[in-house]
């Protein structure tokens, strides 16, 4: 396994993590419940945690770290500010907005794991932080059907 391939894998999985960390401080602002709000910043802090141990992940192999987002993530951000703009600051709707994000996050891990382009310790970093991820996407997945369940 060349450290080429774990290293794209990583920065590829950092970018997006960037996009999560930035979509919860978003959301958090979009957020008018309190606890929504405290739920989105402990969410964007621990992504951060997660973004830093890839980071040092793609060091170790030698490699040099993503620093920023996706290009879809910021256009997906840009169609946030837009809705958001539009349709006021719905707790529905943000919340629907982070569970799609949350979704495109976890589908993202996945396919690194299966891919076969990690092993090791790369490997190992990936699957902790998959375990975060998947933790938080079925925190927003319970939150938004406990809302639909509820309207």
């Amino acid at each position: 396994m060349e450290n080429k391939d774990q290293i794209t894998a990583l920065n590829t999985l950092t970018a997006t993590l960037i996009d999560s960390v930035n979509g919860y401080r978003d959301a958090a602002e979009d957020s008018e419940s309190g606890r929504f709000q405290q739920m989105f910043r402990e969410r964007a802090d621990e992504r951060s945690q997660l973004v830093e141990e890839l980071r040092d992940e793609v060091r170790r192999l030698g490699g040099n770290p993503e620093d920023d987002g996706s290009f879809m993530g910021k256009t997906h951000q840009r169609f946030m500010d837009l809705k958001s703009a539009i349709m006021g600051r719905d707790e529905k709707a943000v919340i629907n907005e982070v569970e799609r994000g949350e979704d495109y996050l976890k589908e993202k891990f996945e396919t690194a794991i299966e891919s076969g382009h990690l092993a090791g310790e790369a490997r190992q970093c990936v699957e902790r932080a998959y375990q975060s991820i998947r933790a938080g996407h079925d925190q927003i997945s319970q939150l938004k059907h406990g809302m639909e369940a509820n309207s």
